[in-house]
């Protein structure tokens, strides 16, 4: 199996009710797609400090968590499961709302910096540093004031966003046979260069 196969599928947000439709859980959003669309169950698990499950995706067999955490402990999750599993940075994608992206625009990528997200910015924290996870940047758009952004990844996008955010996930959910196997070339050139 190579290297960057990946064997855990993350997807951020904040716990509860009053959270599910904010900006900030877009990456929440994705894995509950994905659970749904390959008959997986995420199920709270207290050793990882929040629900996870499996799926098999293209014959390969993935672990799937949401860190029920509060988004800037998300790593306190993430470091369990990937202990407990073995699982290297490498082979884990990483789903988040990205407000440096327009709604419409949704990128994978490899490594880099936390770019403000708290989210990540504790998983590369927990992971001693280490910042070579893959990530999907589900873009949620901007305030346009760096004052508002905390209110505005907590607030709920307006419908047409929402649909739009949705078509994202649901493409990127489409790309992820190639990703899972490892070729993350096609996975990027079929989620970036739509028609």
């Amino acid at each position: 199996m190579q290297a960057n196969a990946l064997k855990l599928i993350v997807g951020l947000g904040n716990p509860g009710p009053q959270y599910r439709f904010n900006r900030h859980n877009a990456g929440a959003w994705f894995l509950s797609r994905l659970a749904a669309d390959y008959h997986g169950e995420l199920r709270a698990e207290t050793k990882f400090h929040g629900e996870a499950g499996r799926i098999t995706l293209a014959g390969h067999d993935i672990r799937l968590l949401f860190p029920t955490t509060f988004m800037n402990r998300s790593g306190q999750s993430v470091a369990a499961l990937c202990q407990y599993f073995d699982i290297e940075p490498q082979q884990m994608l990483v789903a988040y709302d990205e407000i440096d992206f327009d709604v419409g625009t949704t990128r994978f990528k490899l490594g880099g910096g936390h770019g403000g997200h708290n989210g990540v910015r504790d998983i590369i924290s927990a992971l001693g540093g280490a910042k070579d996870f893959y990530r999907l940047r589900i873009g949620v758009g901007h305030p346009g004031n760096k004052a508002q952004v905390a209110n505005y990844v907590l607030s709920d996008p307006g419908k047409q966003d929402m649909e739009t955010i949705l078509g994202d996930i649901d493409l990127a959910i489409r790309c992820l046979p190639h990703a899972v196997k490892g070729d993350w070339q096609n996975a990027m050139h079929e989620l970036h260069t739509r028609p």
